[in-house]
């Protein structure tokens, strides 16, 4: 009988344990590398929470960051973009929010895949309505895999080709978040997968290099 209880409390807490992993299973990442539109201004941009509520649904919510003086909202065409770890999907219901004065966020749109600047193309995009006035602060999404399940929070979104797997499109502004401060610049920022131009030091020493490399094969000829 003592073994009996033994047994029935260790198969309860191990199913406790199991209810608490699968309520904590989410993960969160930021947004840290801009394009040329707001590289001016340091990052972290945005964070981002991927929470699967179960195995076929997740819940994506993008949150605005502050940092050096400044305010990141997210608005317009690619207001957000994630690059879903799944071959068919459906989105939900977007929601968003703006704790600044004199915003009026959305309304939202589903983008569908699309080309994200500098970081390639993301295969799921959220739209909002045009304007610094319509930005937001908070962005939210549900997806539904329809092809498959996710093993993890971690599994639901991919890198794509340049190596991103989400990304915003960023209003930078002055703090406090007001509309009346409008926006210094916008551009956009994503977790990773920025495409890289050389810069003007790398130039250089290409262009040494090469000049050294001629001028060796003039004395090899001369000889």
């Amino acid at each position: 009988m003592g073994k009996i209880k033994y047994i029935a409390a260790l198969l309860i807490a191990v199913a406790c344990v199991g209810l608490q992993q699968a309520k904590a299973d989410s993960i969160t990442f930021n947004l840290t590398v801009p394009n040329a539109g707001i590289s001016p201004y340091p990052g972290p941009y945005v964070s981002v929470t991927v929470n699967r509520t179960s195995s076929a649904t997740a819940t994506v919510t993008f949150t605005s960051l502050t940092a050096a003086g400044n305010g990141y909202l997210m608005g317009d065409g690619a207001s957000v973009a994630v690059n879903v770890n799944a071959t068919s999907w459906t989105l939900g219901t977007i929601t968003g929010s703006n704790g600044g004065k004199g915003f009026s966020p959305g309304p939202y749109s589903n983008g569908g895949s699309g080309n994200v600047d500098g970081f390639g193309v993301l295969n799921q995009t959220i739209n909002s309505f045009d304007g610094f006035t319509h930005s937001s602060s908070t962005i939210s999404f549900t997806l539904t895999n329809t092809s498959g399940i996710w093993g993890s929070a971690a599994s639901v979104l991919v890198a794509n080709a340049n190596g991103a797997m989400a990304a915003a499109h960023i209003f930078v502004t002055k703090l406090p978040v007001n509309s009346r401060n409008g926006a210094l610049a916008t551009g956009f920022a994503a977790n990773g997968g920025a495409q890289q131009v050389p810069d003007g030091g790398a130039t250089v020493m290409l262009l040494g290099a090469a000049l050294g490399a001629l001028g060796m094969g003039r004395r090899f000829l001369k000889s």
